[in-house]
């Protein structure tokens, strides 16, 4: 079966509406597997996928619970690839929060980012917080997870500054990669140059 075929047949799990309430969608699960990835510290796939799932979902069979389950991995390791690559990273729905942010597909896309950083917070801020919160605060605005915090609801008004904010979401992942995973002999990215 083609990667594609898998990845069709993945969304319409995802997206199916006998899934845990909490369980991530498609676009939601994508954010989580690239948060997976850019994740400093690996975390086992037996606890992402049941987070992922917030419940074991209702299998056919062995079989379908063994190909949903391979074509997570496989994802997950395309969007590795992706990010360890010299291209930033193509989202998989429009850069934009529209006329409707709480339905929009990148709000999904943002929410389940985040849930992927909450997995293993502690070790995303413990090197640097400072640079990993300024970078990160795109993806928290666009998740709408911050709303009720004065400064995210300043931001929320200028839809302008949100709308440029979300157009900067794949070059944000690359240099969270490259700060957690830049061979030590490269430099990272000027802008993760330590400041004194």
């Amino acid at each position: 079966m083609s990667f594609a075929d898998q990845l069709e047949r993945l969304e319409q799990f995802l997206d199916a509406d006998d899934l845990h309430d909490e369980a991530l969608d498609y676009l939601a699960g994508h954010g989580y597997l690239t948060a997976l990835s850019i994740s400093p510290v690996e975390v086992p796939e037996a606890e992402w996928i049941a987070e992922l799932f917030a419940e074991e979902p209702n299998y056919q069979d062995e079989a379908q619970k063994a190909d949903i389950e391979s074509a997570l991995l496989a994802l997950k390791a395309q969007i590795a690839r992706d990010l360890a690559s010299d291209e930033d990273l193509e989202a998989p729905c429009d850069l934009t929060l529209g006329d409707e942010p709480d339905y929009s597909d990148l709000r999904s896309w943002c929410v389940g980012f985040l849930e992927g950083v909450f997995l293993r917070e502690e070790d995303w801020f413990a090197e640097d917080e400072e640079t990993v919160s300024e970078l990160l605060l795109p993806i928290m605005v666009g998740s709408g997870l911050f709303d009720d915090q004065p400064e995210f609801a300043d931001i929320a008004k200028d839809q302008d500054m949100v709308e440029d904010m979300m157009q900067h979401i794949p070059e944000i992942l690359t240099q969270l990669f490259l700060l957690f995973h830049a061979p030590e002999d490269k430099p990272k990215p000027a802008l993760l140059a330590p400041r004194h």
